[in-house]
């Protein structure tokens, strides 16, 4: 099941799944892009509603240097322990929709990143439960103002700036995505990044279980995964799209104001 949330032509919030139009999950190029949205006994094309973020986290945490190549690219070292830091939620931004930059920096990067979407309270969770209490995945854009980043070390300015977390289009099954599902961005449809799951430094039972030693998650947070290496810069205009193999294709906007 692809679990999408949208806004119909009537203006009503729904949700409901993503499929292609033989009625099956859809496909990794198909969610985002065609296919049909269902909700309600009703079908609807993906032109005729506005897709929402697929879950309303209250937190998401995300996750530094998870790939090798990645902090080899920045300069910095592989972690002992997950490196992480925090985004708000006002830090979601949707997919097609334009995400308005920080006016007056010099370099905003694109990170494309898998999310782990969390489906239940937890706390404490052990390695061996920790799938227990994923719903499932997403695609995650880690915008990231390296201006303010490398002047600063709480990364307030850097990483939690309005839209600065584009997530989506739907929560894919955790049995839809391969073990070593690709992650892949593309900037006004050139490759910038891909990479495979199966080159996270941590996996993902190991973050739930350090994260949740730590601090309690809650159905609908979101757990981003650290971002493979050719991170680079955003331009006005540019179309970011993420596709992670078994989820789907996440596509924005930027704008940089004058």
């Amino acid at each position: 099941m692809k679990r999408v949330r949208f806004r119909d032509p009537a203006g009503a919030v729904r949700a409901g799944e993503w499929l292609d139009e033989d009625g099956s999950p859809a496909g990794t190029d198909t969610a985002g892009t065609g296919g049909v949205v269902r909700a309600g006994g009703r079908e609807y094309a993906p032109a005729e509603v506005s897709v929402l973020a697929p879950c309303e986290p209250s937190k998401l945490v995300c996750v530094g240097r998870n790939y090798a190549a990645h902090a080899d690219e920045m300069g910095g070292d592989v972690p002992d322990r997950p490196l992480l830091f925090l985004k708000p939620p006002n830090t979601v931004a949707t997919h097609g929709s334009e995400v308005r930059l920080p006016a007056g920096k010099e370099r905003i990067d694109h990170e494309a990143e898998l999310g782990v979407v969390i489906g239940e309270q937890c706390r404490n969770v052990d390695v061996e439960a920790a799938m227990d209490v994923v719903a499932g995945y997403t695609c995650v854009v880690d915008l990231s103002n390296r201006d303010d980043q490398r002047a600063e070390q709480n990364w307030v300015r850097g990483k939690a700036f309005d839209g600065a977390a584009p997530l989506g289009p739907v929560v894919a099954a955790p049995g839809h995505v391969p073990a070593d599902a690709s992650v892949e961005l593309w900037v006004n449809g050139d490759r910038r990044q891909s990479a495979s799951r199966e080159q996270l430094i941590f996996t993902v039972p190991e973050l739930v279980a350090e994260i949740t030693s730590y601090l309690t998650l809650q159905p609908g947070d979101v757990i981003a995964t650290g971002t493979p290496e050719g991170v680079g810069p955003l331009d006005d205009g540019d179309e970011v799209a993420v596709r992670i193999e078994g989820v789907g294709r996440l596509v924005h906007t930027v704008s940089m104001p004058a």
